[in-house]
C-alpha cells in the first residue's frame, strides 16, 4: 500500500491561495476515482476537487473557511501500490479561462426574447499531466437538512448518493442535499422523479408539536460561518467602506409619463420585442447623462492617485443570487435601446444566480446601478462598487397625492438613493448629474433624442 496526495490546484491567473469551502469525504471513506473530495473557492467561482485515484481517506488538511496556499497538502489517500509522495507529485493543474460572454456583439439582435432561459449546467474539465482533473462551477450552495416528515435514504457509511450532473445542478437550485433523498434509479441512483417526490414530501403539513404555543419560551444560539463567497462580499465591502469616503444624494422623481409611456410600449412591442421593466429606461437616461458628466463614468486608482474617466458605459446591475449580492456588467451599454438592455440585464441576471455568469461578466463595470424592486423603500445608501465612484440606488415607485398647478393629483412617484465618491466628486456635481437623469425621466421623450 501507498501514499497518494492531493494538494490544492493552482486556479490560474496569478493566485496564491484558495478558500476551503466545503468537504464531500471524511477519513476512513473509501473514494472511487473522479469521486469529488472538497469545494474550493477564489474570486466568485467554486472548483470542484475530484479524486485521480480509488482508495481510502487517510486524512484531510485543513477545516472549512480555511485559507489554503497554492500547492499545500490538501488531501491523503491510501492506494494500492507506491503512491506518490515519493514521486513528489503535484496538485491538479486546473485552468479556469473566463468563459467567453455569448453575446460577443452588443448591438441588439433582433427577434430575441427579453427573459434569459437557463441552459444547462456545464463544468470545464481540464486533465492535467498527471491526469488529475478538476471541474469549474458556479458558487456553492450552503447545505440543507431535511424536513423532519420527509423520507430520508438510508446508505451504508461513507457511501455518497449517485446522481448524473443535471440531477445534482437541479438539486443544488432546490436546495436539496442529495444525501437524503432515495434514489430509484438502478443502484440506487438519483433522478428527477426522485427529487419531485422529495419535494412533495416538503410540502406535506408538518405534525404539531406537543403544548407548541406561539408564546413558548425560545433559546439556543445558531452560529454561522462566513465562508465562500458570502465572505468575499463581506470583504469587498469593508474594503469600499474603508477606502471611499461616501456621501449620498436622494431625490425624488415623478415617473408618470415614464410608466405610461412604458405601458404602451408594452402594449405594443412586448410579444415581439420582450416585456420593458424600468431598469432599461433608467439605464438609458445614466447613459445619455454621463455624456455632461464624464467624472461620474469613472474608476479611482487610489493607489496611483489617477481618476479614470471612461467613453464607454459598462454598467454595473447589482442582482441577489442565493449565495449574495453580485454585480453583473452590462457592456457597452451606450450601444444598446431598450429591448436590448432589457434582454441583456435578464441575461445577465439569469448567469449570476445561476453561477455560470463568466469571469469577465462580473469586472470592469465603470458606474453601477442597484435596485431591490418592489422592496425598495423610501430611501437607501448604497455603497460605491470598489473602483468606481457613483452607484445610482432605485427605491419602489409609488402612488401618491401631489399638487399640480394648485391642484390635487395622484402621481408615480419613484426616489433615487445614490452615493458617490467624496474624494473626486463635489456635492454641486452630483446633484447636477442626478437633476439631469431626473429631467430625462420626467419627460421620457427625450430618452430618444440624440
Amino acid at each position: 500500500m501507498g501514499t497518494y496526495v492531493i494538494r490544492t490546484p493552482d486556479i490560474g491567473e496569478g493566485i496564491a491561495e484558495v478558500e476551503l469551502v466545503a468537504w464531500h469525504v471524511k477519513p476512513g471513506d473509501v473514494v472511487k476515482e473522479d469521486q469529488v473530495l472538497a469545494d474550493v473557492m477564489t474570486d466568485k467561482a467554486t472548483v470542484e476537487i475530484p479524486s485521480p485515484v480509488a482508495g481510502k481517506v487517510m486524512e484531510l488538511v485543513g477545516d472549512v473557511g480555511q485559507q489554503v496556499a497554492v500547492g499545500a497538502d490538501l488531501i491523503r489517500l491510501e492506494v494500492e501500490g507506491a503512491g506518490n509522495v515519493k514521486a513528489g507529485a503535484v496538485a491538479a493543474a486546473v485552468a479556469a479561462p473566463a468563459a467567453k460572454s455569448p453575446h460577443p456583439n452588443p448591438l441588439p439582435q433582433a427577434g430575441e426574447g427579453d427573459e434569459a432561459i437557463p441552459a444547462p449546467a456545464m463544468e470545464r474539465e481540464t486533465p492535467s499531466p498527471l491526469g488529475e482533473r478538476a471541474r469549474v462551477r458556479g458558487p456553492a450552495h450552503p447545505m440543507h437538512q431535511p424536513p423532519a416528515h420527509a423520507p430520508i435514504a438510508t446508505r451504508a457509511p461513507g457511501e455518497k448518493p449517485i446522481a448524473s450532473p443535471a440531477v445534482r445542478r437541479r438539486a443544488w437550485e432546490l436546495g436539496i442535499e442529495l444525501q437524503f433523498v432515495h434514489g430509484s434509479g438502478p443502484a440506487g441512483k438519483i433522478t428527477h422523479e426522485d427529487l419531485d417526490i422529495y419535494l412533495a414530501s416538503r410540502g406535506q403539513p408538518m405534525p404539531a408539536r406537543a403544548g407548541a404555543t406561539a408564546y413558548a419560551l425560545r433559546s439556543g444560539e445558531t452560529e454561522v460561518p462566513v465562508i465562500g463567497l458570502r465572505r468575499k462580499i463581506a470583504q469587498k465591502m469593508q474594503e469600499a467602506k474603508r477606502r471611499i469616503p461616501h456621501f449620498s444624494y436622494v431625490e425624488e422623481i415623478d415617473v408618470t409619463e415614464l410608466e405610461a409611456l412604458r405601458a404602451r410600449l408594452n402594449a405594443k412591442y412586448a410579444a415581439e420585442r420582450g416585456k420593458l421593466t424600468v431598469l432599461p429606461l433608467l439605464a438609458r437616461a445614466v447613459v445619455l447623462a454621463v455624456r455632461d458628466f464624464p467624472q461620474m463614468n469613472a474608476r479611482f486608482d487610489d493607489d496611483a492617485g489617477v481618476v479614470t474617466r471612461h467613453g464607454a458605459v459598462h454598467l454595473g446591475i447589482a442582482a441577489q443570487t442565493p449565495s449574495g449580492l453580485m454585480v453583473p456588467v452590462m457592456r457597452h451599454a451606450e450601444t444598446l435601446d431598450f429591448w436590448a438592455s432589457t434582454r441583456e440585464i435578464a441575461r445577465l441576471a439569469d448567469a449570476a444566480r445561476t453561477g455560470k455568469a463568466a469571469r469577465d461578466e462580473l469586472s470592469g463595470s465603470t458606474i453601477s446601478i442597484t435596485s431591490l424592486g418592489a422592496l425598495g423603500g423610501i430611501v437607501t445608501t448604497p455603497i460605491i462598487n470598489h473602483p468606481e465612484v457613483a452607484i445610482i440606488g432605485v427605491n419602489r415607485i409609488v402612488e401618491r397625492p401631489m399638487i399640480r398647478e394648485g391642484r390635487v393629483v395622484a402621481r408615480q412617484m419613484m426616489n433615487l438613493s445614490s452615493s458617490f465618491d467624496h474624494r473626486v466628486v463635489d456635492g454641486m456635481d452630483a446633484a447636477e448629474f442626478i437633476q439631469a437623469i431626473r429631467v430625462l425621466l420626467e419627460a421620457p421623450a427625450m430618452l430618444f433624442v440624440e
